[in-house]
């Protein structure tokens, strides 16, 4: 039977094991963290939507029940009103004040939209920049690792040749 030869790796070639090993383990940490982050700024945008959205509708159904009791007041007094002139009067009035009523209705929903818009944007700007800097420092450290591999095998290849 052949005895196998005893060689030993040499110490270089360990270290670069080990380097690359750990270089490795931090980038993809540095993968992970940043999956976590857009997973956790997806959901937070979610919930901001879903918030917005309800704060819209409940407006929405305010601005419906004030709309509803302004139209059953109109009715109460039309149906009180003792002649034609006073009943176009009480038209007149409900007329212009619907109207200033409904404006102000519109301009409050508009600037909850608006709002509720821009916050989406901002997040959603956030969380891009956010990303493409992970993905940046990712990258990074992966061609680090790749220069102190190459280099360390260069020197580990040099030593051996010796």
């Amino acid at each position: 039977m052949a005895q196998m030869s005893s060689y030993e790796v040499p110490t270089q070639i360990r270290d670069l094991a080990e380097t690359s090993v750990e270089q490795a383990r931090k980038a993809f940490g540095s993968f992970i963290g940043a999956a976590r982050r857009a997973s956790e700024t997806a959901h937070d945008t979610a919930d901001l939507a879903r918030t917005n959205a309800q704060a819209l509708y409940a407006r929405s159904l305010d601005h419906a029940e004030q709309n509803i009791r302004a139209a059953l007041d109109h009715a109460q007094k039309l149906a009180a009103a003792g002649s034609l002139p006073e009943a176009a009067a009480i038209q007149a009035e409900y007329a212009r004040e619907r109207f200033a009523a409904l404006q102000a209705q519109a301009q409050e929903v508009g600037s909850l939209a608006q709002s509720a818009f821009q916050q989406g944007a901002e997040r959603a700007r956030a969380a891009l920049q956010q990303g493409a800097d992970a993905a940046r420092t990712t990258l990074e450290q992966g061609q680090d690792a790749a220069r102190d591999a190459a280099a360390a095998a260069h020197e580990a290849s040099g030593a051996a040749s010796h």
